[in-house]
């Protein structure tokens, strides 16, 4: 039985330039508070002390380092946001970086960071909108996609794009929300609107897409409970930095930053999990 929830729940379709106006409104203050990447958190348990900027950084690492890089390799960030994971792949493994974001904040921040990093010759921005990629065929190495995924209009379409651009033998790694427990359409279909989500797939549904791409699945896991089971501990340390963060952009941006996100904390914490898979290009077909 299919348990995805249906697109309709999660609003209107949005092309690239609704979902560039949606991260162009929601990455300043984001990047700010995550120290330059908007995707979410790990934590291990309520006591864990790591600071907000710490367990994004952690969540970084766990996906990146399933892609096994090397120096030299060229990887497409799809999906770059404000830019810091492409320089922690420039600095820390030596690769090249190709970022594409449909969001032009996003560009113009990610490179102005790749340059006070002294990383700007290995790691470039561009836009790029993965439903339909300018690159050659076998362009890159490796292929890396956090919380980029979901919001693809057709997902099917934009893995076959993924695949048609990494070499034979590259590889892709990529982490997403899924549908957790059942229950509650209501609170997942505000978490989805807010996000401007088209599916919410179970873990086998992601495995299934990443298959029928032509990828071979190598590693995947679902750490939910650490992930988005930790929201409370990011409404701590959000809330911490009230002040801080009110005094560089302002009260009103800050409040309609709080209104732009209310509805990813309507679902229960059991209903949204978080999935990470590591796939292959065959050799040969």
């Amino acid at each position: 039985m299919d348990r995805s929830v249906p697109a309709r729940l999660g609003g209107h379709m949005s092309d690239a330039a609704d979902i560039g106006e949606h991260y162009d409104r929601r990455s300043p203050i984001g990047d700010e508070l995550r120290d330059g990447q908007l995707h979410m958190w790990y934590w291990y348990d309520r006591a864990d002390p790591a600071s907000l900027t710490e367990a994004v950084h952690r969540l970084t690492r766990k996906v990146t380092d399933t892609l096994g890089l090397r120096a030299g390799e060229h990887v497409l960030d799809a999906g770059c946001g404000p830019g810091e994971t492409a320089v922690h792949l420039a600095t820390g493994f030596g690769a090249r970086v190709t970022g594409i974001t449909v969001s032009d904040y996003e560009i113009a921040r990610a490179t102005e960071r790749a340059a006070d990093a002294g990383a700007g010759e290995l790691a470039r921005f561009e836009y790029g909108d993965f439903m339909d990629l300018s690159f050659p065929d076998d362009t890159f190495d490796a292929v890396l996609a956090l919380e980029s995924l979901q919001n693809a209009q057709d997902l099917d379409r934009v893995l076959a794009q993924l695949y048609r651009v990494l070499r034979p033998g590259g590889r892709i790694s990529f982490s997403d929300f899924s549908l957790g427990a059942q229950g509650d359409p209501v609170r997942l279909a505000k978490f989805m609107d807010t996000l401007k989500l088209h599916r919410l797939p179970t873990l086998a549904q992601w495995l299934e897409h990443t298959r029928a791409a032509g990828f071979e699945v190598e590693e995947y896991t679902q750490c939910g409970p650490r992930v988005f089971g930790k929201k409370a501990k990011y409404v701590e340390a959000a809330l911490s930095r009230r002040d801080e963060v009110t005094a560089k952009f302002g009260e009103d941006a800050v409040t309609e930053f709080s209104r732009l996100h209310h509805g990813f904390f309507a679902p229960r914490k059991d209903q949204v999990g978080y999935v990470i898979v590591s796939a292959r290009k065959p050799l040969s077909r």
